[in-house]
């Protein structure tokens, strides 16, 4: 029997080539007609990797399988996805007809449907996670969740509530109902997106019914658009600007010093100023780690508590309109009014998501990538110079390097003049060096910060669970850049394998082996520390040509025959011989697997006191068709498939229980890696610095073109530090990518908290101070495509250091804020005796 006469039934396409052709053709064409509306599909990376690998593997993926990314608390005929997924790590989105195909070859599911969306500037993107909104019904104070698109309009929400609740439009008013407090009336009538609301996941929301109400009742303080009704104005009220005649803010006529205290507040006199959390509006704790680290770096406190407006650029093409820099300053001065009660940065939300589309949703974001987007915005929004005069970028051509520097920051300076570059810019020496003829080539270039390597361990530690009798986990330690074949050579070297022997391994996932891993090659980047490996140990004389494998699958006793959710334990493999079997062939073979479990011991095939007829079995085998979910009870006249693995349910009942020991071999398989000891690999911060600046090849796709050779050349690069600015930043690259793989590194790295002397790395000895003191870290804790955010910030006004945990805000021992967590550092210069003379002078 051919491939393409097995695969007739379910319409499979006769080679994967032509599947992956079709595919192809089809993004292509719906990426050539992106439009509102258009409909996409969720699917499970984990299946649709499967299938774009299946190429090197002699088998196809079995049918579709979305059970990993969908919530198991959600209604089944409403599945939904889980929190905090990242696509192209967890999900995939194809189109419409790519999905149509995927489940006419495939079947499977369950399908999970979404939408693309157009946001501004015309960008479109697929709404992975539409709103979800917490409904109170005010007249018995039930619940309820409402789902809608964040671009949906205020109105459209009210016919969905009025629809679901049974209420007429004209009765009902909706607020906003944050914290469970009244807030902001919605106008029914408002075409405004609840995004632009601020309105955002797990959002609550009030429905209130008035019998009485005519059919137009007030809201004249909303007009078109949102009613404010404040419970009580808020300090932070008091000092917000108003908009002018022409559209924008007379920030000056109405400024208000936020340290004032106003005895009407209610505050004390003892309340401190700069300890107010960030509520999580829907995995926006990467935003609040990086608005709490510059909310507590002293010069932007000094400078946006002031009044900025004359330095607001509204007609800088690279800027906001002042828009941005006027959403800071608005966040932070409330942050630093008096009490402790947390902030929710809707409206800074909202306002990044108009220029930074790529922060808006609800999925996690890296906090420097946001980092540094803030500093850019910033500067762009606040750069004094309205005219930038064209400067041509010269080389040093021999001239002294002081002379250079000076001149390429004076040029900087002339384009470039905001608080940004005054506080946070640095300048670094980078020197270029033709590998043929020599020539160099030097220019001095700022930067906002640094991000420094992690120097890591060239090996990776593996645990593999070998099958042979009993199951025995093993530790080896291999290449980090390694292949399949090292692993598996390591394994046999740990477990003792005989020359006559050999190995298959296989990731096992939800009780099923996802995939054999078969191919020498393969590289170990390709295996997650969270994957779950087992090893199966075989002579090599039931393996090879006119054998097949048959992958034994354990289910409890149901009177139906779905499969799905009742698997459990961890799969056994046997080869057979790939002619007619009968039911005492099949049964044998799985009574000599199940052997080792038995409670007497009994030797391996010993059907003890079962009589097995040639159309019976000891067991209930079923047969799982690898297109669908469904078992077919199996024929006693059973000839294995040769082509791939045979996928054979033992459906145990309370005698098999009774008989074999389940517990004890069967049970949860160890990860490939989990870090249990409390001793973690260590680096200095120096030597990430140093890893930083040492001489390297460029790399084939950023050669150089040498002025000398005429001829683009993998020069040697090397940098040096020049110029420190006040408020220096370090990144610490802990996300390592692959072209298969998302990696974080773990590693502790010892920073110092106080006396940074960066004096040896500086090439520039104009008598600055380049002693730094530690006052931010925005933390990173969990993995790739999740994970959470937190910071700690001194407060300098009492020495204290807090930890910033989202709305939760708590003091912290400095001895604790050292952790492997660390992912960006802030530090601000010390000044020295003199120049702090000199300051207090001018």
């Amino acid at each position: 029997m051919t491939i393409c006469d097995s695969m007739m039934e379910t319409h499979v396409p006769c080679t994967l080539e032509e599947e992956r052709r079709i595919v192809t053709e089809l993004i292509s064409e719906a990426e050539d007609n992106l439009k509102e509306g258009n409909l996409y599909f969720v699917i499970s990376n984990r299946w649709y990797t499967s299938w774009q690998r299946s190429s090197r593997e002699p088998t196809r993926p079995g049918p579709i399988d979305n059970h990993d990314i969908i919530d198991t608390q959600s209604d089944a005929s409403d599945p939904q996805l889980c929190r905090r997924l990242e696509e192209g790590v967890d999900y995939v989105l194809v189109p419409q007809q790519v999905w149509r195909k995927l489940v006419e070859w495939y079947k499977g599911g369950p399908t999970i449907q979404r939408k693309l969306i157009c946001q501004r500037f015309q960008s479109y993107s697929v709404e992975v996670y539409p709103l979800c909104l917490k409904l109170t019904d005010s007249r018995d104070k039930s619940s309820a969740t409402i789902r809608s698109s964040k671009q949906a309009s205020v109105g459209q929400l009210y016919e969905l509530v009025c629809s679901a609740r049974g209420v007429s439009k004209e009765k009902a008013r909706i607020w906003d109902y944050f914290e469970k407090k009244k807030s902001v009336l919605l106008d029914p009538s408002s075409e405004r997106t609840l995004e632009e609301s601020c309105l955002q996941v797990d959002h609550d929301i009030l429905l209130e019914v008035d019998e009485n109400a005519s059919s137009k009742y007030d809201m004249s303080s909303a007009g078109n658009e949102l009613a404010l009704v404040p419970v009580g104005p808020t300090r932070s009220d008091a000092t917000n600007t108003m908009p002018g005649a022409n559209g924008h803010s007379n920030r000056s006529m109405f400024w208000k010093d936020p340290f004032e205290h106003d005895s009407s507040s209610g505050f004390g006199e003892r309340e401190k100023r700069g300890l107010r959390g960030l509520h999580n509006l829907g995995n926006t704790c990467f935003m609040n780690s990086t608005l709490q680290c510059l909310a507590h770096t002293p010069p932007f406190v000094d400078y946006f508590l002031k009044d900025y407006s004359d330095d607001i650029n509204e007609d800088n093409p690279l800027g906001m309109r002042g828009e941005l820099a006027t959403a800071v300053g608005e966040l932070l001065r409330k942050l630093w009014s008096y009490g402790k009660n947390a902030v929710a940065p809707r409206f800074f939300k909202t306002e990044l998501a108009r220029f930074a589309p790529q922060f808006s949703g609800y999925n996690q974001h890296d906090c420097q990538e946001m980092l540094s987007f803030l500093l850019d915005g910033l500067h762009e929004d606040l750069n004094k110079v309205k005219q930038k005069s064209y400067t041509e970028s010269k080389d040093s051509d021999g001239r002294p390097d002081d002379e250079v520097a000076e001149e390429m920051w004076k040029y900087h300076k002339a384009r470039n003049d905001s608080v940004i570059v005054d506080v946070c810019q640095g300048q670094y020496k980078s020197t270029l060096v033709c590998p043929d003829c020599g020539k160099f080539s030097i220019t001095f270039d700022p930067f906002m910060y640094l991000t420094l390597p992690l120097p890591t361990s060239l090996t990776r530690s593996m645990t593999v669970s070998v099958f042979y009798g009993d199951r025995t986990p093993y530790t080896v330690t291999v290449p980090k850049d390694g292949s399949l074949g090292d692993l598996s050579n390591a394994i046999g070297a740990a477990c003792g394998l005989k020359d006559d022997e050999s190995l298959l391994l296989a990731d096992v996932y939800a009780h099923k082996v996802y995939k054999y891993l078969e191919t020498p090659l393969l590289s170990l980047s390709e295996i997650r520390d969270n994957d779950r490996i087992v090893a199966y140990r075989f002579n090599q004389m039931h393996r090879g040509p006119g054998k097949a494998k048959l992958e034994i699958l354990h289910s409890e006793q149901k009177q139906d025959a779905e499969i799905s959710g009742k698997l459990f334990g961890i799969p056994l493999v046997a080869y057979v011989n790939t002619e007619r079997h009968s039911g005492s062939d099949i049964d044998a073979v799985i009574s000599g697997l199940l052997s080792p479990l038995h409670r007497t011991h009994s030797p391996a095939g010993s059907l003890e006191d079962t009589t097995v007829g040639e159309k019976e079995f000891s067991f209930s085998v079923f047969w799982l068709d690898r297109y669908s979910s469904g078992l077919k009870p199996l024929e006693s006249d059973f000839v294995p498939n040769p082509l791939s693995a045979t996928r054979l349910v033992v459906k145990w009942d309370e005698k098999e229980h009774e008989k074999y020991d389940s517990s004890s071999y069967l049970n949860d398989l160890p990860e490939v890696y989990k870090e249990t000891s409390s001793v973690a690999e260590e680096v200095s911060l120096f030597s990430c610095l140093e890893a930083f600046l040492a001489e390297e090849p460029l790399g084939p796709d950023d050669m150089w073109r040498c002025p000398a050779c005429k001829e683009h050349r993998q020069a040697n690069k090397k940098l040096n530090l020049w110029k420190l600015p006040e408020i220096l930043v370090f990144h610490l690259k802990r996300f390592a990518y692959t072209r298969f793989l998302k990696n974080k590194i773990d590693t502790f790295v010892n920073f110092p908290i106080h006396d940074l002397d960066l004096s040896k790395y500086v090439k520039n000895k104009e008598g600055e101070s380049y002693l730094y003191e530690l006052y931010a870290i925005s933390n990173h804790e969990g993995g790739m495509g999740g994970g959470h955010y937190t910071a700690y910030a001194k407060l300098m006004d009492e020495n204290k250091w807090y930890e910033f945990d989202d709305s939760r805000v708590s003091a912290i021992d400095e001895s604790k804020i050292k952790s492997s967590a660390a992912y960006v550092l802030f530090y601000r210069r010390v000044r020295s005796e003199s120049e702090a003379s000199s300051m207090d002078e001018d």
